[in-house]
């Protein structure tokens, strides 16, 4: 009987979400006023106002999306934001590493100021690119720009470099042009190390858009979040919270599913020592 029940490939999902289930009991069960004696606070309404009740949170959002469904227009510019933010992010940060992978003087050159750059708190450039686009989407998307941009840029550019010599130097005794280097070659290479950016790269381009909202917005999941903290509506923030995090699962996912249509090339994990 145990044995059925422990974790393996065919009753993974049942395991994750029963420890969402257990999370959720147990969030019940520490803030539901009265429920047990509290042993933090001094009462036990406490407990909720720091930290939300759940039962309340998922009113919220069924709220939000069935019963008074007025946060679409919110979600949809946040979501706008975030789409733009990944795409422009990962297209120019997969564009600049190929290009300083395979132009060594370009690298050498621009190598300080690009580490200049990646080390300068990106936060810092919100009220500036506010200031610059005004509190409408641009912003957002800029802020959001800046935080995909050096993910991807710097796997990239790893890929590229770690590229086989004796690889290279088998295409190109077979005649290979530096297109279909760059083709065959240095792409499939970097396609790996790009994918495993652009999971990490899907999480930041929400913050980057919901950092912008926080700085100045009038619409956008961010701004519902703000309003809510500034009454100390902890159940909306925390509603706020858990569907950003549904929608970044949801784009985590879609990236996965490109991955592994793309990579079918790739052997999976454990197959190269079957070999």
């Amino acid at each position: 009987m145990w044995q059925r029940l422990q974790p393996r490939p065919g009753n993974l999902r049942l395991w994750q979400l029963g420890l969402l289930a257990a999370l959720f009991v147990l969030w019940h069960v520490l803030t539901k006023p009265g429920l047990i004696p509290p042993f933090l606070f001094d009462n036990d309404r406490q407990a909720a106002f720091f930290f939300g009740e759940p039962l309340k949170v998922l009113q919220r959002i069924w709220a939000w999306f069935v019963t008074d469904a007025d946060i679409y227009r919110h979600l949809g510019v946040t979501l706008a934001e975030t789409l733009l933010a990944f795409g422009i992010g990962s297209m120019t940060g997969l564009a600049a590493g190929l290009w300083l992978a395979l132009s060594p003087m370009a690298s050498a050159i621009l190598e300080p100021y690009i580490k200049a750059l990646n080390s300068m708190p990106r936060i810092i450039l919100a009220p500036i690119f506010s200031v610059w686009f005004g509190l409408g989407i641009g912003s957002k998307v800029a802020l959001g720009v800046t935080l995909v941009f050096f993910i991807v840029f710097f796997n990239v550019y790893q890929g590229v470099r770690e590229v086989s010599p004796v690889v290279l130097a088998n295409a190109r005794m077979l005649g290979a042009s530096p297109r279909q280097l760059l083709r065959h070659v240095y792409l499939p290479s970097a396609t790996s190390w790009v994918f495993s950016s652009l999971h990490t790269s899907v999480g930041l381009a929400f913050v980057g858009a919901v950092v912008g909202e926080y700085l100045g917005s009038s619409q956008g999941v961010g701004y519902l979040i703000l309003q809510a903290e500034g009454t100390f509506d902890i159940n909306t923030v925390m509603a706020g919270i858990l569907v950003l995090t549904a929608f970044a699962l949801v784009l985590d996912a879609l990236v996965g599913r490109l991955e592994r249509r793309l990579l079918t090339w790739q052997p999976k994990a454990g197959e190269t020592e079957k070999l």
